[in-house]
């Protein structure tokens, strides 16, 4: 039985740092009225002529030395973004010109907050089918694009940011990923979204949020879910060494945790320094806590997110 294995992780995160102190210069907020509402700190945001595929691109190139494989030993690149380079080619094409990739193919998923999860799992299932023995795997935001500088509600949650993991086909039946669930709801896309688009009006428009709705759905599907995911893998609760989650919001995050029964030290937390990565964030989550010594070999790790559409998914990891 083949299964893939998460073997490197890389990540990458704009120079330039913006402060709950900055923003309160340019928005009506406060360090304290942020901190208590979100737990994010600051975030990083990215320079006028960085794209998202420079992004991506930092954070692969780590993923690859941390593997100590080359870039021609990739056959698949996901990546997933809800801010790409351009509307077409897909970002992955160009990350894959970046990278000098020649023998990958190469295109974008965009399940928003979900994304990277829909990714993991679309390469996942190319790596089991046989078809793929090397994929890298990537989140990767320039969301200070599409932000509304002007509205505290939504500027003070989101940053920019990469994270990437290379998947590699494996034999070993204790390790690598084990199980997972995608999941999307259409009836509630209105409540996390974007004011245009380039059908609907020819604009890129900004992040619209209905705050409460999000939170009540975030936190109800993202328990389910990683129960359903549990149950596939005839696992449960008990067997979770750590929670890796879309860093949304902290208030999310510990209700999450709270309805799993799984104490602080489970959970990793990133958000107080990165805020609102959307796809990146996930990544960004695996390898700093990858980085820091965090992971032991055969820990049971469920990686779990939503998103607008709304898009929701969890997914089992062993780690190797």
């Amino acid at each position: 039985m083949i299964r893939s294995q998460i073997i490197a992780t890389g990540s990458y995160l704009p120079n330039k740092v913006v402060s709950n102190f900055d923003l309160s210069k340019i928005v009506d907020t406060s360090d304290e009225w942020i901190i208590e509402r979100t737990g994010i700190k600051n975030r990083h945001i990215a320079e006028d002529d960085q794209l998202t595929s420079d992004l991506a691109l930092n954070a692969c190139l780590k993923a690859l030395k941390n593997a100590q494989i080359k870039a021609q030993d990739i056959e698949m690149i996901v990546l997933a973004s809800t801010t790409p380079d351009l509307t077409f080619p897909a970002t992955a094409t160009i990350l894959q010109k970046k990278l000098n990739a020649n023998n990958a193919f190469a295109f974008d998923v965009q399940a928003v907050c979900s994304g990277f999860i829909y990714a993991l799992n679309i390469a996942d299932n190319f790596i089991r089918s046989g078809q793929v023995k090397n994929a890298l795997v990537v989140g990767a935001e320039t969301l200070s694009r599409i932000v509304d500088w002007k509205d505290r509600n939504t500027c003070i949650l989101f940053g920019d940011g990469a994270g990437a993991v290379i998947l590699q086909a494996s034999t070993h039946k204790d390790s690598g990923i084990i199980a997972s669930k995608l999941s999307s709801d259409g009836s509630l896309n209105d409540i996390l979204k974007t004011s245009d688009g380039v059908s609907f009006s020819k604009k890129s428009g900004f992040i619209q949020m209905q705050g409460k709705e999000v939170f009540k759905h975030a936190v109800e599907k993202m328990v389910n879910c990683v129960n359903e995911t549990l149950n596939l893998a005839n696992l449960t609760i008990s067997d979770i060494d750590y929670l890796v989650p879309h860093q949304a919001n902290l208030r999310i995050l510990k209700s999450v945790s709270q309805k799993l029964k799984l104490t602080d030290d489970q959970v990793i937390i990133t958000l107080a320094n990165q805020g609102n990565t959307s796809a990146a964030s996930i990544p960004l989550a695996l390898d700093f806590a990858n980085q820091n010594n965090k992971f032991k070999k055969n820990d049971l790790l469920v990686l779990e997110a939503l998103g607008g559409g709304l898009t929701w998914g969890s997914i089992i990891v062993r780690w190797c």
